[in-house]
């Protein structure tokens, strides 16, 4: 499931971009760019909607209406897919047995097909 967070991007002085979402407080970035803030914006929200089990939490969204916004400062919907985040942050190995039926085992040895 896709879900969206308002990021308020605000130029840094020095370049670039400082990232922060109103309404999850411990998640803050930045970037060099307005892609790269946006991708550390992607990852700082993964850490960020995590309890401390590494189970997601999702705090219900602030409306964009009602955020003050700071001059030459802009919105952004950062689009959060847990799958997608997952993918890119836990590359660990399972290891899992499993069990397929006789006939599906009988047509894969006649294909030489390999199961490891």
């Amino acid at each position: 499931m896709k879900r969206f967070y308002t990021a308020l991007f605000t130029p840094a002085e020095e370049g670039g971009f400082i990232v922060i979402f109103p309404n999850i407080p411990l998640a803050m970035s930045q970037g060099d760019s307005i892609e790269e803030a946006y991708e550390n914006a992607f990852d700082v929200l993964g850490l960020a909607l995590q309890d401390e089990e590494g189970k997601f939490v999702y705090p219900k969204q602030t409306n964009p209406n009602e955020l003050d916004i700071l001059k030459n400062s802009f919105l952004v919907a950062i689009q959060f897919d847990e799958m997608e985040y997952l993918k890119k942050h836990s590359n660990i190995s399972v290891k899992k047995t499993l069990s397929i039926p006789q006939w599906l085992n009988t047509a894969a040895i006649e294909q030489n097909i390999n199961f490891s």
